[in-house]
């Protein structure tokens, strides 16, 4: 017998200033009974029933960092398992925002936003545990795998 998997659609975008070369995180510091608490991440969300994912991130992106994205890709397409307060299966579709319109939040609901450079926030995702140490930013252990290619210079989704 083979069980269906179902699993929420999400969106995670990280918002790269060019200019600076710095990407806008949220660190995840309002509520203590998130399981993201103390992590820094980018921004998204759950797609919802009536949004296709293109929609749902411009959506996400209003919502959590109050500026309309004008520019963006997608980047990759990962799974994460057991996941969050329900341990529910998701499907996220990773973008790279490289415009938008608008001056972003410094926090929403969630969290504090912050431009962090993104060479900072690559070394979080070094192999080096003292390279991750001297970086300050704490992020998901799974993640270390997919951000570098974000930010790589090849064009394939992953």
């Amino acid at each position: 017998m083979t069980m269906a998997i179902t699993p929420i659609i999400g969106t995670l975008a990280y918002i790269l200033d060019q200019e600076s070369d710095r990407v806008l995180l949220i660190r995840r510091d309002s509520r203590p009974d998130d399981d993201h608490f103390g992590k820094v991440n980018g921004l998204g969300g759950k797609v919802e029933k009536d949004e296709n994912i293109l929609c749902g991130i411009e959506r996400e992106i209003v919502e959590e960092a109050g500026i309309s994205i004008t520019e963006y890709a997608l980047r990759g397409v990962i799974t994460w398992t057991d996941f969050g307060p329900k341990r529910e299966d998701w499907l996220g579709f990773i973008f790279l925002v490289t415009g938008w319109e608008g001056t972003p939040k410094s926090f929403n609901d969630e969290g504090s936003l912050e431009w962090i450079p993104k060479q900072q926030f690559l070394e979080a995702c070094d192999t080096d545990t003292l390279t991750q140490e001297k970086s300050k930013l704490p992020i998901w252990e799974g993640d270390k795998y997919f951000i570098p290619m974000i930010f790589d210079s090849d064009p394939r989704v992953f």
